[in-house]
């Protein structure tokens, strides 16, 4: 088989079929017709969805999700409006009135958000654990368990899970192990290889890669394949042919633009180390880091997202830090060209603990210059050093 990079070039490509144009073309329509009876019966007792109504897709639909089906692995992939919708509709789709869900304790806010408010709302108890936490898994899941969903690492603390382990624990009580790898991608990390049941991606980061397009991704194995599509076509979501179009521009050059992110992400996170004004790093690749032994056994690089914990909460020295930075700027999301900070200040846990009290900033290390990055950090700390 060929490097996962090359791949990344090639899946998802039938140029044959498109009069030989490189990229499969953007194909826009809802009303699809048949060119007889026959064919449209044929059409229905097939269930190709994509030769029936545009609602399922288009030839551009089918080409990125067989791209990101490919490079994780999966039996199938379906494709979302954004990456909240891909957590919610794959959460979904293997929970009914009764069941129980585990939620690692450091998910995605907007995930936790729609557990607590939407999922109990339907008779379902949404329960959280420490995912670094084995011990704790092992105490809180039972019988009723029907989903274990993490995300690995946490987008804001970035604690690591055991996905393989975790995957067995939940396995012997036929619990469905959902995880979001928007982090790490399929090129760094692949949940099916290690026994999750659905992979899930944000493509708005990094896939996407410059902050034009909002979509999700949940692939699937071949055992949990069925329920998922099942669920998901109930609800009529649909994705824009065009964002899609984006979406595999984008793919072509995830590799280049992942190396990029990893390489400057490592810099900053060692230099931000080295600052009296910091308290504690959050980055894997760091050897003090606790997850730093799983992350290399499990993960091929780092991305460019980890996050910091000042040594202060201090208000007027946050307000004073953000405002004077140059090339970071203060913005939701992540996976860019650019680089961003999001202030989070003391984020909310329910079960595990945080590793300091300081306040907690987010950083996207982005494409620009490294030494430029650091230097912009360095001058915005010792100027809010400098402030109070």
């Amino acid at each position: 088989m060929s490097h996962i990079h090359t791949q990344a070039i090639n899946v998802g490509r039938t140029p044959q079929r498109f009069d030989g144009l490189v990229n499969t073309p953007v194909f826009r329509g809802s009303t699809i017709l048949a060119n007889s009876f026959k064919e449209w019966e044929q059409t229905k007792q097939n269930g190709d969805l994509y030769r029936n109504y545009g609602r399922f897709g288009t030839a551009t639909t089918k080409s990125f999700e067989k791209a990101i089906n490919d490079l994780e692995g999966g039996a199938g992939c379906m494709v979302f409006p954004s990456g909240l919708s891909a957590c919610t509709h794959a959460l979904m789709a293997f929970v009914k009135t009764g069941d129980h869900v585990l939620i690692a304790d450091n998910i995605y806010g907007p995930t936790r958000n729609f557990a607590d408010h939407v999922l109990t709302r339907l008779g379902i108890t949404v329960e959280y654990f420490d995912s670094t936490c084995l011990a704790e898994l092992q105490q809180k899941i039972n019988a009723k368990t029907s989903v274990v969903f993490i995300e690995s690492p946490g987008s804001i603390t970035f604690e690591f899970s055991d996905v393989a382990a975790i995957s067995d624990i939940s396995h012997q009580y036929a619990a469905k192990v959902l995880v979001d790898n928007s982090w790490a991608t399929p090129l760094f990390f692949k949940p099916l290889e290690h026994g999750a049941d659905v992979s899930i991606q944000a493509v708005t980061k990094y896939i996407g890669g410059h902050s034009d397009l909002l979509m999700g991704t949940a692939t699937a194995n071949a055992e949990s394949l069925d329920q998922l599509n099942q669920s998901v076509h109930f609800f009529g979501e649909t994705t824009s042919p065009d964002d899609l179009f984006l979406a595999l521009r984008g793919l072509r050059s995830l590799a280049v633009r992942l190396k990029q992110h990893h390489d400057n992400g490592i810099a900053l996170a060692q230099c931000l180390a080295a600052h009296p004004a910091v308290d504690v790093v959050c980055h894997p690749a760091l050897p003090n880091s606790p997850d730093h032994a799983l992350w290399q056994r499990d993960f091929a690089g780092a991305s460019g997202l980890f996050s910091f914990y000042l040594k202060t909460q201090d208000p007027a020295f946050v307000e004073s830090f953000f405002d004077r930075l140059e090339f970071f700027h203060i913005g939701l999301s992540w996976g860019g060209y650019e680089s961003l900070v999001l202030p989070v200040g003391k984020p909310y846990r329910s079960t595990s603990t945080l590793p300091s009290d300081g306040y907690l900033i987010r950083i996207h290390a982005g494409l620009e210059h490294v030494e430029d990055l650091k230097a912009d950090l360095y001058q915005a700390l010792d100027q809010a050093a400098n402030a109070i």
